[in-house]
């Protein structure tokens, strides 16, 4: 779940791990974006936007959003489990400065500086050069695939990234759709290869732990997938099938019914 495509970076990473799950992607175009809103407003989205994905009585629940973890994560929680395992979106703060530095964590406005990531930062990054990077409209344009917001949005951040950055943290689930293009920016000639750590994978592997399930990449089965919109059933957003992301699950979405008139 998410406000919008944000979550197929996750959704991909389960595919991969197990072709043969059935996956449910719920999204709320009508009420994104979800950053600008109250914390209490976000979180009575976030519930009508789980609440439609548990009723097709799924294993696991996937907050594929950052923002929304941050602030629906305890209530989603107590709404759900133990019956439904529910499994946060974190930054990848721990692993990135497990490297040394010195890191860049690309976020949202509203995230960089905030008690939350300043929390995981002094948890795990201590004694780790650690530079906050605001990415303005870097979400939204990745949302509505726009290529040349895409490329002014990364660029801006890249400007405020330090020349001496050898690791950044994508802190931002829309990042991960656009991660080369977000190396790219940042490389600096003569120095090391750029480390980019985003969350998909660590998330799909703990939705797995979580259900008891082992990855099968390998599957023969192919699962298919659900996409709900506001909690309608629905197509994968147009802009989805921008990103490679969104085009490994296109071909198990159903396609629209025909009208019948």
């Amino acid at each position: 779940m998410d406000s919008g495509i944000g979550l197929l970076a996750a959704t991909a990473a389960v595919r991969r791990l197990r072709p043969d799950a059935d996956l449910v992607l719920s999204l709320d175009p009508d009420g994104m974006p979800w950053g600008p809103r109250t914390p209490e407003d976000l979180t009575e989205r976030a519930v009508a936007v789980a609440d439609a994905a548990a009723a097709h009585r799924p294993d696991a629940l996937i907050v594929g959003c950052n923002t929304a973890t941050v602030h629906a994560l305890p209530t989603l929680r107590a709404r759900l489990e133990p019956g439904v395992p529910v499994i946060g979106t974190v930054p990848a703060i721990k692993p990135a400065a497990a490297g040394g530095g010195p890191v860049a964590i690309w976020a949202t406005p509203a995230t960089t500086g905030s008690a939350y990531q300043r929390g995981l930062i002094q948890d795990h990054a201590a004694g780790v050069p650690v530079t906050e990077v605001p990415c303005w409209g870097l979400a939204e344009a990745v949302e509505h695939a726009d290529e040349a917001a895409i490329d002014a949005a990364v660029a801006a951040a890249a400007e405020l990234t330090p020349a001496d950055v050898t690791t950044v943290v994508l802190g931002c689930t829309h990042y991960e759709l656009v991660a080369e293009r977000i190396r790219a920016a940042v490389r600096r000639p003569g120095r090391p290869p750029l480390a980019l750590h985003g969350s998909a994978g660590a998330v799909a592997a703990q939705a797995l732990r979580r259900i008891g399930a082992r990855p099968d990449p390998d599957a023969a089965a192919r699962g298919g997938v659900t996409v709900l919109l506001s909690g309608r059933p629905g197509p994968l957003p147009a802009p989805a099938l921008s990103y490679a992301e969104g085009r490994l699950l296109a071909p198990a979405v159903p396609a629209p019914a025909a009208d019948a008139r």
